[in-house]
């Protein structure tokens, strides 16, 4: 019954999102990877890892797990339910002081499981006017972990304004999820020069960068 309603739940989420936003994916030349990758995109809307989610073709999307924090999507029976249950969220406790697990260890363990990752670097919603705030060294230490996953920066557009903070119903306006090719990280490749490789290669899809992606 359970299975059921999961199934269901999932099928709402996926037609509410693409008649609300009239979403578009934009693909690589050289297509997705077909095996488990971490998909890492920015983060201005609660809705973003469903928009991700949503346009990602069934055999890639079934497998596709949002890392998400735990104090959200456990506060109530019904995010619960969303967060665990449906989209099957690997959850981070962002209180370190409450952390039982490691989550660098929580994300490696999802992959070798078969799972693919849906990740915001940014550590959580930008709400600047920057187009990106500095990433966080979670998806460095994820890189080191498995080195020969792929990594592929999505760039979400529109969202923010459909979304806008504070409303709860949503303006109708078409979104756009450009996902760029896949990257990995270099033998020997430090921190600083990996996150700064991996923010330009996000930002090369943002459509108001000159030679973005639209």
């Amino acid at each position: 019954m359970k299975a059921l309603l999961t199934k269901a739940a999932a099928t709402v989420i996926v037609l509410f999102a693409r008649a609300v936003t009239a979403v578009r994916a934009v693909w690589p030349e050289g297509g997705l990877p077909s095996l488990p990758c971490v998909y890492y995109a920015n983060h201005s809307s609660h809705g973003d890892f469903v928009l991700v989610w949503t346009v990602l073709p069934p055999r890639l999307r079934h497998r596709a797990r949002p890392v998400a924090g735990a104090e959200y999507w456990l506060k109530s029976w019904l995010n619960r339910f969303i967060g665990s249950d449906v989209f099957n969220a690997v959850l981070i406790a962002r209180d370190r002081d409450k952390r039982t697990e490691d989550p660098v260890t929580q994300m490696a363990s999802a992959i070798d499981a078969g799972s693919s990752l849906i990740l915001f670097p940014e550590g959580t919603r930008n709400q600047s006017d920057a187009r990106l705030l500095p990433f966080k060294s979670g998806i460095f230490h994820l890189a080191m972990a498995r080195p020969h996953v792929d990594l592929v920066p999505v760039w979400i557009s529109n969202l923010n304004r459909v979304m806008p903070k504070g409303e709860i119903v949503p303006i109708p306006l078409i979104c756009t999820v450009t996902f760029g090719s896949a990257l990995r990280i270099a033998p020997g490749e430090e921190k600083d020069v990996f996150l700064e490789r991996m923010q330009a290669a996000l930002l090369a899809l943002c459509p108001n960068t000159v030679g973005g992606g639209e």
